[in-house]
């Protein structure tokens, strides 16, 4: 379950029960599970979390681009009301690009190193859209001056090892909306790049979210991001969902125990600045995923664990109207 702040409008991306399955050496052992979430037009999720939580597993899932070694054994993904893991290769690669799009962490893996930029995009424009090579060329210079490309005509000639990562990004940005997609994913979108650049690039995919009424997915370890662009958060812990809320009642009243302890070391937060400014840190590891603890995956990092948290595994629920986690010990903290 998740609060929304839409009311009763259909939602654009829903996902239910989700589990992904991942095959190494110590077997078959879900990455994500029970994951459930949806997002509307026009609205952000931010999905938080360290390193290996399952933030890019699912980011990936939701275009079923997962790796060979993974899988979605369980759950459903609707897309404007249609069931995409139904749909077989053809109608996938369809809806990709048409429907749902993705920005990806580093843009010069991600684009064709042997294609110049205008050629990546206007291909993409011609393989959902009926129209001319000419039109699809149009619209590729189109974009590209939406997201504020320096001198567009002349970047659609050139290929992506000879722009700047800024422009990289950019360019990224304009192929993922090219389609006029109903909504965007963003895997880390400005981990690559330098503070001034993650600024502006943040700032222009906030403004042509809003502008062009997109829903939005953005995957981030980075809370100081979220406070700027986020509606609502979902943090993740272990594969799994631990606290979920608008960005204001997160940050106003977090819940969970690891969100109060990643809100503790963002500089200048609540949290921190309750501490004489005094950054914290969160004790101990996140636990292999193909061996979590019996009970609550954070009970060994918590520091008010009880006995119940090391032997039974708390449900996600309601704890305060539109506001959702997964703790036994803060039952009573509303």
């Amino acid at each position: 379950m998740s609060e929304t702040k839409t009311g009763t409008q259909a939602s654009v991306l829903a996902v239910s029960d989700l589990e992904i399955e991942i095959r190494g050496a110590q077997g078959s052992f879900a990455v994500v599970s029970d994951m459930s979430f949806s997002v509307h037009a026009g609205e952000t999720l931010c999905i938080v979390g360290e390193s290996g939580c399952g933030k890019s597993m699912t980011a990936l899932s939701l275009l079923r681009l997962l790796p060979d070694a993974a899988s979605i054994s369980r759950g459903k993904i609707l897309i404007d009301g249609e069931d995409f893991l139904a749909m077989n290769q053809r109608q996938t690669e369809d809806f990709r690009g048409e429907k749902i799009a993705m920005i990806f962490q580093e843009p010069l893996t991600a684009l064709n190193p042997v294609l110049r930029i205008g050629e990546q995009i206007a291909e993409s424009v011609r393989q959902h859209r009926k129209c001319s090579h000419k039109e699809a060329d149009q619209r590729a210079v189109e974009v590209l001056r939406m997201v504020q490309m320096p001198d567009p005509e002349r970047r659609t000639t050139q290929f992506p090892h000879e722009l700047s990562g800024g422009m990289r990004q950019r360019a990224m940005i304009a192929l993922a909306l090219a389609c006029d997609p109903k909504i965007i994913i963003a895997d880390e979108p400005t981990t690559a790049l330098d503070v001034t650049i993650q600024a502006q690039i943040l700032g222009l995919i906030s403004d042509l979210q809003k502008r062009l009424g997109t829903a939005q997915i953005l995957i981030t370890h980075d809370l100081g991001v979220v406070s700027e662009v986020a509606d609502r958060v979902i943090v993740m812990y272990a594969g799994r969902k631990v606290e979920e809320a608008s960005i204001y009642d997160l940050f106003d009243r977090p819940f969970h125990p690891y969100t109060i302890g990643l809100m503790g070391a963002v500089p200048g937060s609540g949290a921190s600045s309750q501490n004489g400014d005094r950054l914290a840190d969160i004790a101990g590891t996140v636990p292999p995923l193909w061996d979590l603890p019996k009970g609550c995956a954070f009970a060994p990092r918590c520091p008010g664990a009880s006995a119940r948290c090391l032997e039974e595994r708390p449900p996600f629920t309601e704890k305060r109207p539109g506001h959702w986690a997964a703790c036994w010990e803060h039952d009573n903290a509303a």
